[in-house]
């Protein structure tokens, strides 16, 4: 049902809110380049992010890297917080407890917050359709179409309750926002350890824009940035956002054991396949735990097991937004080397990051910025 909304020419019309999110991003951080203070790129990612997700999944623009809608911002940062804060802590598992702490009291405050929100955008987006299928007879033929959101699809199935829609669209702005934000920014972590990277990077968007530094990326500018997805993907083999999933087994698999007797998982067992771990196998990447884009060179794409690079997961229940992200990853990061270069000041992997909901910078990402033209 759900993956119409990922069909190429609706994500071709996504695009124009990854480029436009992406060009406020670099405004907001001129104000933060030249001054040699190293910032923590990260929350300047998320907030990017959740306006890109809010604009594609509800239609509505929050503007919260200007500043706007901080009360959903805030409430959707902590609940993020909050439910690894319960995940790691098994006493707080036990109901009073998580109450007694009022931890549980705050993440039902933000729960309400976030909800609130949710249902207000469907009721506006229920009564803006069918203000338009009423007057649709009467409307200009050429006047250009409104883009279609994620919750648009949804509300024209009819299949789904509004509170159907309102869990569908809080799980895609979690997981949307979220997964994306760590990918990006630790393709800007890793760019900024390795300047002869950053270097190529940069050179071929040059190739791309040239002088025009105003100009907005289309599909044919993205699909020319052939290094900078190496960069992308590399990023996802080292570091990807989501480093286990869970998945129960269909039927009996035998798995080969070097010494001993072969070991058979019984179908019905739930397992946890550890992604991080999976793509770092030397068989299938020469250097393993080095950023090493050339690991994506198209020759030994093509030579490469198809499972052995599975950042979006594979299969039946593979991620249905990977190439949603993969777009808006790649969007969003030619923005930022077209106008900045990037020195991080931690290096992989002295710094390890830590899976908490997804995979995190552990004390932040805090790199320099420096203008390579002024907006």
């Amino acid at each position: 049902m759900l993956t119409q909304t990922f069909h190429f020419a609706v994500l071709k019309d996504y695009q124009k809110v990854f480029t436009a999110q992406g060009k406020t991003l670099v405004e907001v951080l001129q104000f933060r380049a030249d001054n040699m203070n190293p910032i923590d790129i990260l929350p300047y990612i998320k907030r990017c992010t959740l306006d890109i997700i809010c604009e594609t999944a509800m239609g509505c623009s929050i503007s919260c890297q200007t500043g706007g809608n901080d009360g959903y911002v805030n409430s959707v940062k902590r609940l993020s917080e909050l439910v690894w804060l319960y995940e790691k802590t098994p006493l707080y598992w036990i109901s009073p407890i998580w109450y007694l702490s009022g931890k549980g009291f705050e993440f039902d405050k933000h729960v309400r917050s976030t909800t609130e929100f949710t249902r207000r955008v469907i009721e506006n987006q229920r009564t803006e359709i069918s203000r338009k299928s009423s007057s649709a007879t009467t409307e200009n033929p050429d006047q250009p179409k409104k883009r279609q959101a994620f919750l648009d699809f949804l509300i024209n199935c009819q299949e789904l309750s509004d509170e159907d829609i309102r869990e569908e669209v809080d799980t895609f702005m979690f997981e949307g926002h979220d997964t994306t934000s760590s990918g990006i920014t630790f393709a800007i972590w890793f760019l900024g350890q390795h300047p002869e990277y950053q270097r190529r990077v940069q050179d071929e968007l040059d190739d791309i824009f040239g002088d025009d530094f105003e100009r907005h990326p289309d599909s044919e500018d993205l699909q020319r940035m052939k290094f900078l997805e190496q960069c992308i993907k590399e990023t996802l083999r080292i570091t990807p956002p989501v480093p286990f999933i869970s998945r129960k087994l269909s039927e009996d698999v035998k798995i080969p054991h070097p010494t001993k007797a072969d070991v058979i998982l019984p179908a019905g067992m739930s397992i946890i396949l550890n992604i991080v771990s999976i793509m770092k196998d030397s068989r299938f990447f020469e250097r393993p735990w080095e950023f090493y884009p050339e690991h994506f060179d198209p020759e030994r794409v093509t030579s490469r097991e198809a499972f052995a690079y599975v950042p979006f997961s594979a299969g039946p229940r593979n991620c249905i937004g990977q190439k949603f992200a993969l777009l808006e990853e790649k969007t969003v990061l030619s923005w930022i080397f077209r106008y900045f270069s990037v020195t991080s000041l931690t290096r992989f992997p002295d710094e390890f990051p830590i899976p908490e909901l997804i995979l995190k910078p552990v004390n932040g990402t805090k790199v320099i910025l420096r203008n390579r033209r002024k907006l």
